[in-house]
């Protein structure tokens, strides 16, 4: 039964419809290696036992019946601490919403929960999803699975963690400026992000609306396939004889390749590599509109987010981590009139990108140009905390400011990931395209 916890969400879902898996075993084998793991409480905000055995025990009546509900009924997954569920403290990763109970699941966990998803539990994230480390001293901070000392990437941090540790079978995250990318990407994990305004965000704390989006972090791209239809109640992409052979990919050298570490620049170097040699052709563009888009960050991202929070903020900010804070003190100087011109200006820089990369079957980037920084330093070093977060979520943050879907996959050097980014609502077609790029990279 422990082989269970390395299978893909895909692959339990098989086992279970053949028979040779039953859910409820399949849960208890998932429960006790959570309760068993060292690192259950820096992964797992809460554990959800009751609701798990009896969506589990349900999920095993349904396979009994042949009435399975679908190809991941009774499959476990976790879920990040920002999504509402009735009766369990929701309170994204600050003390600001501590005892939070709501009483109604959020939306997308209904829909995964009649789509026969078995609920683990609740995973730790970074505060109020405002950085890309994964660092929370005010709740807990999982580590790195490929360094025991650095950061796991955020903010999706514990819903990475909880696939990677093999305590999940997959996790739902959120990404804003690349908070399922980075930690999927620092895990050598698949991570989507979706298109702004495809997934619902009814009973998800918000950082920024108008970039929040909801993803999954899994083991491979059919499991991301599989988990996007359950949360939005719809129908998995089909990713049957995906090739590159034809296919034409843009490499992206504007801004996202400024600072590049070795490790990510060889790792990506590589990928593109193996593309080549299974037939794709892969062009080097530069598009000027990505570096006039990012000095409108602050304004977009962080006059949004102090919009949101200020009065909570503000009523009790000693409870705050003080980057957490600071940075969301950034926005108290934008204007109306700011926020404003910022997206006037970046509408236009959209149309000038989706011009420029019409021909393209994806747009190729690392997916971090850095390594998981070391947990220590960050907590000491205030400014190397700064630093090094702007430069983790500055590849990503190319998918939110464009308004695209994006995925990352691992390309086989640790923590390090290659990115696709496709036009906005089309991530079937991106998913398809991943599933080739997956199967050229050998995973």
């Amino acid at each position: 039964m422990q082989k269970w916890l390395r299978l893909t969400a895909g692959d339990l879902g098989r086992g279970i419809g053949c028979g040779e898996i039953d859910p409820e075993a399949l849960c208890d084998t998932y429960l006790a290696a959570i309760n068993a793991h060292p690192l259950r409480d820096r992964i797992y905000s809460a554990v959800t036992e009751t609701r798990a055995r009896a969506e589990a025990a349900a999920a095993a009546a349904r396979a009994k019946a042949g009435q399975r509900l679908g190809p991941l009924d009774g499959v476990p997954i976790s879920w990040k601490d920002l999504f509402d569920s009735a009766g369990v403290a929701t309170e994204a990763g600050s003390a600001l919403l501590k005892g939070r109970v709501p009483t109604r699941d959020a939306e997308v966990l209904r829909n995964g929960t009649a789509a026969g998803l078995v609920c683990l539990g609740k995973t730790h994230m970074s505060e109020l999803a405002f950085s890309g480390l994964g660092l929370n001293p005010v709740t807990a901070t999982p580590p790195c699975v490929n360094n025991a000392d650095a950061v796991p990437g955020g903010s999706s941090s514990g819903a990475a963690t909880s696939v990677a540790f093999d305590l999940a079978a997959c996790g739902i995250g959120s990404d804003t400026g690349g908070s399922v990318r980075i930690p999927a990407a620092w895990n050598d994990l698949v991570g989507l992000k979706t298109t702004s305004g495809r997934v619902s965000l009814q009973g998800v704390v918000p950082l920024c609306a108008k970039f929040d989006t909801v993803g999954p972090l899994a083991r491979s791209v059919e499991d991301a396939a599989l988990m996007l239809a359950a949360v939005e109640g719809g129908k998995a992409a089909d990713l049957r004889g995906a090739s590159l052979a034809g296919m034409r990919f843009a490499a992206l050298q504007t801004v996202v390749m400024d600072d590049i570490r070795s490790e990510p620049e060889a790792g990506y170097a590589a990928a593109c590599a193996r593309l080549r040699d299974a037939g794709a052709v892969i062009q080097e563009i530069d598009a000027p509109e990505v570096a006039d888009a990012m000095p409108l960050s602050p304004a977009l991202f962080t006059g949004e987010a102090y919009g949101l929070w200020r009065d909570v903020i503000e009523a009790d900010p000693g409870k705050m981590f003080r980057p957490i804070l600071e940075r969301f003190r950034g926005g108290k100087e934008i204007s109306a009139a700011d926020y404003v011109a910022a997206w006037q200006k970046l509408e236009g820089l959209r149309a000038r990108w989706y011009a420029r990369v019409a021909g393209y079957d994806a747009v190729l980037m690392p997916a971090a140009p850095n390594l998981p920084p070391d947990h220590a330093w960050l907590m000491q070093d205030e400014q190397y905390y700064v630093t090094e977060n702007l430069l983790t979520l500055r590849n990503t943050r190319v998918g939110n400011l464009m308004g695209l879907c994006a995925l990352t996959l691992p390309t086989g050097v640790p923590s390090c990931g290659v990115m696709l980014c496709g036009p906005p609502f089309q991530e079937e077609r991106l998913l398809r395209v991943a599933k080739a790029v997956e199967d050229a990279l050998g995973r």
